[in-house]
C-alpha cells in the first residue's frame, strides 16, 4: 500500500523509525509527515533515510519555499497512519481544526485512517480525550489501543503507544490480498454500441473502450474470472482470466449481459450504450437523392436499459456498478440514477472536467456509494482509475 505516516510530538516518536522500517521492508511505500513538535524527538533525516522518501513537515517546503500540495498527498495514500498520536493532534482531528500539514492531509484524506495514541495515563483517561477517541471511532477510524507499563512520567499504567510490531500487524490486516477476488466471476461491459441505419451507416459515439478494458484487466489481476462484453473497439485482450465477447448493437450487449450476469458475483457496466436505435433499418443504402427537399428524417426508438434490467434481477449477494456521464447537476443526477437502477456503486464522469472523457488515456471520476459515501479523485491514467474503482469496491465488499 501507499502509506502516509504521521508522527506527532511524543516520546514514543522514536518508535516511528522501527515502524517505518517494518512497513518499507514489507513492500509498502511510506511518506512521513513529521509535525514541528515531533522534530524534538526524532529527526527528518532518520525517517527520510528509512522511508527512502522526502519527509514533509510544514505547508511550505523549507528548501524551496513552494507550497506542499496536501490534497495530492492525501489522495495518493491508501492508508493514513498516525503513530504516535498526541492528545493535541487528537483533539484537533476530532474538532476539524487545521493548523499544520498533517491535519490538512487528514481533512483531505478519503482513505482509511489508523491512529495509535500515546500519552500519559491520566491524559489518556481524561474524559475529553476519551470523547475525542469515540468521535474518531464513529467516523470509522481504526484505533490501535495503547499498552500498559512504565510511562515517561515515571507512572505505571495505560498510555504507552503500541509497539511497532503490533501496529505493523494491524496494518498488515488491512493490506489487500493481491488475489482477493480469486474464485469470483465478474461481468464488465466496454466500448460503444453501433446502431445501424442502413448497411453502411450507423449511430455511435466516441467511446474507446479503454476504461472498461482497464477495469477487466484489474479484476483479472486480482484473481477474478471476467466476462468482457465489448462493443466495436480497436483493443485486444490477452489475460487468460478474461473471456471477451464481441458485440455490435445495444440489443446484442443486452442479451449477452443478461446471459452472463446470473453466474457472476458482480457487474461493472462501463460501456457507453446507445440510448436509441432505428425503428426500421433500411436493407439498402439510403441515397441522398431519396428525398425531394434534401433532408432525411430518422425515426428512433429507445434501446433496452441494460443497467436498469440487471438492477431488477440482481440478487442480494451480487454487486452492480454503473457509470453516469453528466453535464449538469452531476452529483444529484448520478445519485438519483444509482438509487433508481438499484446500483451499489455509481462512477460519475463529467465532460466539463479537463482530462475526462471518451477517447483519451486519462479520466477524472467521483465514486458514489449507496450508503451516501462520495469520494472524488484527481485526473489519472485510465489504468489507475480502474484500480481506484476496483479498490473502492473490494475494500467495502470483500
Amino acid at each position: 500500500m501507499k502509506i502516509v505516516l504521521g508522527v506527532c510530538g511524543s516520546i514514543a516518536a522514536y518508535k516511528a523509525a522501527t515502524l517505518t522500517r517494518l512497513l518499507v521492508k514489507d513492500g509498502h511505500e511510506v511518506k512521513v509527515i513529521l509535525t514541528d513538535s515531533g522534530k524534538a524527538f526524532i529527526t527528518p533525516l532518520t525517517l527520510g533515510t528509512l522511508s527512502k522518501n522526502q519527509v514533509y513537515s510544514g505547508l511550505f517546503d523549507e528548501k524551496t519555499g513552494e507550497w506542499v500540495n496536501h490534497v495530492a498527498l492525501a489522495h495518493w495514500a491508501d492508508l493514513l497512519l498516525i503513530a504516535p498520536l498526541s492528545a493535541n493532534t487528537l483533539a484537533k482531528m476530532a474538532n476539524g481544526m487545521c493548523d499544520n500539514l498533517l491535519l490538512a492531509v487528514y481533512l483531505s484524506a478519503t482513505c482509511p485512517v489508523y491512529v495509535a495514541p500515546a500519552m500519559d495515563r491520566d491524559m489518556y483517561l481524561h474524559p475529553s480525550v476519551q470523547a475525542n477517541l469515540v468521535t474518531l471511532q464513529q467516523r470509522g477510524h481504526h484505533i490501535i489501543p495503547p499498552g500498559e507499563g512504565e510511562l515517561a512520567s515515571g507512572l505505571e499504567g495505560i498510555g504507552r503507544m503500541a509497539e511497532p510490531e503490533e501496529i505493523f500487524d494491524e496494518v498488515k490486516k488491512k493490506s489487500p490480498d493481491p488475489l482477493v477476488l480469486a474464485g469470483y466471476r465478474f461481468l464488465v461491459t466496454a466500448g460503444p454500441t453501433f446502431e445501424p441505419i442502413d448497411p453502411v451507416r450507423y449511430i455511435g459515439n466516441h467511446s474507446s473502450g479503454k476504461m472498461g478494458f482497464a477495469i477487466a484487466e484489474r479484476l483479472a489481476d486480482m484473481g477474478a474470472e471476467v466476462i468482457l462484453v465489448a462493443g466495436p473497439v480497436h483493443l485486444s485482450i490477452h489475460h487468460p482470466h478474461i473471456k471477451k465477447v464481441d458485440v455490435q448493437t445495444a440489443e446484442e450487449m443486452y442479451q449477452e449481459s443478461v446471459k452472463y450476469f446470473p453466474e457472476c458475483k458482480g457487474a461493472i457496466l462501463a460501456a457507453a450504450v446507445a440510448d436509441f436505435k432505428m425503428e426500421h433499418v433500411s436493407d439498402q443504402k439510403i441515397k441522398k437523392t431519396s428525398t425531394d427537399d434534401g433532408t432525411l428524417t430518422l425515426n428512433l426508438i429507445k434501446n433496452k436499459d441494460i443497467l436498469s434490467h440487471l438492477g431488477t434481477i440482481k440478487q442480494a449477494n451480487q454487486l452492480l456498478i454503473g457509470f453516469s456521464l453528466e453535464t449538469q447537476n452531476e452529483m444529484a443526477n448520478a445519485r438519483e440514477k444509482m438509487l433508481k437502477k438499484n446500483c451499489d456503486i455509481m462512477v460519475l464522469n463529467s465532460l466539463r472536467d479537463p482530462g475526462a472523457g471518451f477517447s483519451g488515456d486519462t479520466n477524472k471520476i467521483s465514486i458514489l456509494a449507496k450508503n451516501g459515501e462520495t469520494v472524488d479523485y484527481p485526473v489519472k491514467p485510465k489504468n489507475e482509475v480502474a484500480a481506484d474503482i476496483v479498490e473502492f469496491m473490494t475494500r467495502r465488499y470483500f
